[in-house]
C-alpha cells in the first residue's frame, strides 16, 4: 500500500567540498595579492622617504635645503605646493642667507615670520602635523598669493621644545589631507626637516663667523677674495660689468696714537656702518684690513661706483664720530680715500682668482693717486679688468 505525499521539499544536496575550497582559496589568493601590492607600495614609500630624508640631511648651505624641501618633496609625493615657514624673530636666518645667492632659488616658497602666530594663530600650539580642509580665515596668510587649495597639511618643525617652523603641503584633491589619516609620517618628516634646517643654520654661523671681521661686524677679506671670485663669474655669464671700491681711513694712525686704539676700533665701526648704509642687498662689504675697506658693486659700471664712492664720502664725512676717551668725550670728523675700478670680463675661459686680484689692483692703485692728491676724495682707474 502507498504512503500519502507529506508535500515536504526535497532535501537540499550538500555543497561540493572541492568548489567550497576552490572558492575560499581564491577568495585568500584576492586577499593575499591585495597584501602583497599594499606591502610593495609601503615599501617603495619606505624607499622614497628615506631617500628624500638623506637629500635634506646632505644638504650643505639653507638654500640649498629649502630648494631640496620645496622642489624636491614637491617631485617626491606629487604636491601641488609646498610652503616652509620659518621663526625668523631676530632675522638672523635671513642675515645668513644674504650672502648666498637665494636669488636665483626657490625663494618663493620660504616665508620668514617675526612669529608664527601672526600667519596663523593656531600654529603656536601646533604639537602634531594637522590635516584637513583649506580654510580661508585660517590659512590666508599662510599661503598669499597663491591659489586656494582643497585641503593642506601642517607640520611642525620642532627642536628642544620649540616650534621653529611650520611645513606646508598642498592639494588640489579634497581627500588627499584628511583628519582621518595616519600623520606618524608626516611627523617624522617634519623632525627629519627640522634638523636639517638647524644644521644648515648652524654650518652658516660657522662659515660666516670664519668669514666676519669680529670688529667691525664686516665680511672680512677672505670672504671678499672668494665673492669677487663668483660675481666676476656672474659678470660674464650676464655681460654686465662689475666695480671694485678700495676704502682707506685718512690719517686713522693719528687717530690711534692721540686717543688709543679703543677709540680707534670706535671709529671702525662707525665707519664700516656709515659704509654699509650706502650699499644695495646685492652688494658686498668688506674689511680688507687694519684701517682699509673694499666694497663689490654687481652689475654696475664705473659711474655708478663713482656715485657710490661719492655717497660713502659724503656720509662718513658729513658728521663727526664721537670718541669716549678716559678724559673727557671727543668727535672727530673723519674721511676717506677711495679708489674705484671696473671688471668686464669677455666670453672664453677665465682664471677669475687672476681676475679678482687684478681688479682689486687696479682700485688700489686709484686710492693711492686719491691719497697722493690730498685724501677726503676718489679717483677712478682708467683701466678696465677683461
Amino acid at each position: 500500500m502507498r504512503r500519502p505525499s507529506t508535500g515536504s521539499l526535497p532535501a537540499a544536496a550538500d555543497p561540493d567540498p572541492i568548489e567550497t575550497l576552490e572558492r575560499e582559496n581564491e577568495a585568500l589568493a584576492a586577499r593575499l595579492t591585495a597584501l602583497t601590492d599594499e606591502a610593495s607600495r609601503n615599501d617603495a614609500l619606505l624607499r622614497k622617504s628615506q631617500e628624500r630624508e638623506l637629500e635634506l640631511l646632505r644638504a650643505g648651505t639653507l638654500p640649498q635645503l629649502f630648494e631640496r624641501l620645496l622642489i624636491g618633496l614637491k617631485s617626491s609625493y606629487q604636491l601641488d605646493g609646498v610652503m616652509v615657514v620659518l621663526n625668523d624673530p631676530q632675522h638672523e636666518i635671513r642675515h645668513l642667507i644674504s650672502g648666498d645667492d637665494l636669488a636665483h632659488g626657490p625663494q618663493a616658497g620660504v616665508m620668514f615670520v617675526d612669529a608664527l602666530s601672526t600667519v596663523a594663530p593656531q600654529l603656536a600650539a601646533l604639537e602634531r602635523p594637522w590635516l584637513g580642509p583649506y580654510r580661508r580665515a585660517d590659512h590666508e596668510l599662510l599661503l598669499p598669493g597663491q591659489d586656494h587649495p582643497a585641503s593642506l597639511a601642517l607640520i611642525p618643525l620642532r627642536r628642544h621644545d620649540e616650534l621653529d617652523g611650520v611645513l606646508v603641503f598642498t592639494s588640489s584633491d579634497p581627500h588627499r589631507f584628511t583628519r582621518e589619516l595616519a600623520s606618524d609620517f608626516l611627523a617624522h618628516l617634519g623632525l627629519v626637516a627640522a634638523i636639517c634646517v638647524e644644521n644648515a643654520v648652524n654650518r652658516a654661523r660657522l662659515l660666516r663667523s670664519g668669514l666676519t671681521d669680529f670688529l667691525t661686524g664686516f665680511h672680512n677679506r677672505r670672504y671678499l677674495h672668494a665673492r669677487l671670485r663668483e660675481e666676476l663669474a656672474r659678470a660674464q655669464r650676464a655681460r654686465l660689468p662689475i666695480v671694485c671700491l678700495m676704502i682707506d681711513v685718512d690719517h686713522f694712525k693719528r687717530i690711534n696714537d692721540q686717543y688709543g686704539h679703543l677709540a680707534g676700533d670706535v671709529v671702525l665701526r662707525e665707519v664700516a656702518q656709515r659704509i654699509d648704509a650706502e650699499m644695495r642687498i646685492s652688494d658686498t662689504g668688506a674689511r680688507f684690513g687694519g684701517d682699509e675697506f673694499a666694497m663689490v658693486l654687481s652689475q654696475a659700471d664705473i659711474g655708478d661706483g663713482e656715485r657710490v664712492a661719492r655717497r660713502v664720502l659724503n656720509a662718513v664725512r658729513q658728521q663727526p664720530i664721537q670718541i669716549n676717551t678716559s678724559t673727557t668725550p671727543a668727535s672727530e670728523t673723519v674721511t676717506l680715500s677711495i679708489g674705484v675700478a671696473a671688471a668686464n670680463p669677455g666670453p672664453g675661459p677665465h682664471d677669475y682668482k687672476a681676475l679678482a686680484e687684478r681688479l682689486i689692483a687696479e682700485a688700489d692703485a686709484a686710492l693711492y693717486r686719491a691719497k697722493s692728491a690730498g685724501r677726503n676724495r676718489f679717483a677712478s682707474s682708467p683701466n678696465v679688468v677683461l
